[in-house]
């Protein structure tokens, strides 16, 4: 006598469904081997020269000699990043698009209700990139003199001075905002569609002031097109010790700084992951990309992508207290 035993659903589904799981372990393991088999698209949702693009392009190079394969530099410049930021979320999840975000994206839910992507549900977190302050930046011919000096000028003349921005509701926004609020000033805020055409319009003196990332004024301070009046939070920075920071000159509750992220769109294998996070953390242990984040007062972040993924969050809470108490609106 012959028995047999029967599980639900016929043999032949059974067998599938064990090919298939093979080949999905296959596909995985491969991917995460041949990663990056092809050039890779890294999206920077400012146009070229701004803060995100100063570290996204040294990161590209490093990348490309370390993994052997291209990381293309994709500027899609926009309503304070978030249209890059669109894009990214739309594209194929498979390792071959990545989104270099900033401080800028944790600000964008309280300041445009209507997103057409969400930052914690349309991606997965890789690394913080880099961490720097914020520094107040001014146009030596249009204001004079030292940090002091510049306060009375503008106490004593409401509305008469401006300041750029990347756009409204980027960092550079409610950091003159909160500046604002802290010295009790009145500033015009001029926004751009990134900080790289703010810097080059107060660079020609068409704007008199910035509050930008250290990252991307760096270079201009040093070659005397801008001068740094101030740097944000608690101490001075390596990098520029002469520039003395909030806390010294009064103002203690000044501290705003500009970071950069990397993420990847929502469903890019874990494997795939894995090796992202791998190559860029080897890229940022060069010694070439070292000295680049020191000449730019920068740290890399340091973070496993679940802590980056916690200080995300964290970051859309601080920033949604600051914009209601400042009232910031979009202009």
């Amino acid at each position: 006598m012959t028995f047999s035993l029967e599980f639900p659903g016929s043999r032949r589904d059974v067998l599938r469904a064990a090919a298939a799981s093979v080949a999905a372990y296959s596909f995985g393991s491969q991917a995460q081997s041949a990663w990056p088999a092809k050039p890779v698209t890294l999206i920077v949702p400012f146009p070229a020269g701004g803060g995100t693009d100063a570290f996204a392009r040294p990161l590209s190079a490093q990348f490309a000699k370390m993994s052997g394969k291209p990381l293309i530099i994709d500027n899609r410049g926009g309503a304070g990043g978030t249209l890059g930021a669109s894009i990214a979320a739309k594209a194929a999840p498979d390792g071959y698009t990545l989104f270099m975000g900033a401080v800028h994206h944790a600000i964008a839910p309280s300041m445009y209700p209507k997103l057409d992507y969400d930052l914690e549900k349309d991606f997965v977190p890789l690394a913080l990139m880099a961490n720097v302050p914020q520094v107040l930046v001014v146009n030596p011919k249009n204001i004079s003199g030292d940090f002091k000096a510049f306060l009375a000028q503008v106490v004593s003349k409401p509305g008469r001075y401006n300041y750029g921005s990347a756009g409204a509701g980027t960092s550079h926004h409610l950091a003159g905002e909160l500046f604002k609020q802290q010295t009790k000033t009145f500033i015009t805020h001029i926004p751009y569609r990134g900080a790289g055409p703010a810097l080059q319009d107060l660079i020609s003196g068409n704007v008199d002031m910035m509050f930008d990332g250290l990252g991307s004024s760096a270079n201009h301070i040093k070659g005397g097109r801008i001068k740094a009046l101030m740097v944000s939070g608690l101490k001075r920075n390596p990098a520029f010790p002469d520039v003395p920071c909030a806390a010294e000159l009064g103002l203690p509750d000044y501290t705003v700084t500009t970071w950069y992220g990397m993420w990847a769109p929502k469903g890019t294998p874990a494997e795939v992951q894995a090796r992202i996070v791998e190559e860029l953390r080897k890229a940022a242990a060069s010694e070439e990309l070292k000295t680049v984040w020191a000449s730019n007062g920068a740290e890399f972040g340091n973070l496993t992508p679940a802590q980056f993924g916690a200080f995300v969050r964290a970051e859309i809470r601080r920033w949604a207290a600051v914009v209601k108490a400042s009232g910031a609106r979009l202009e």
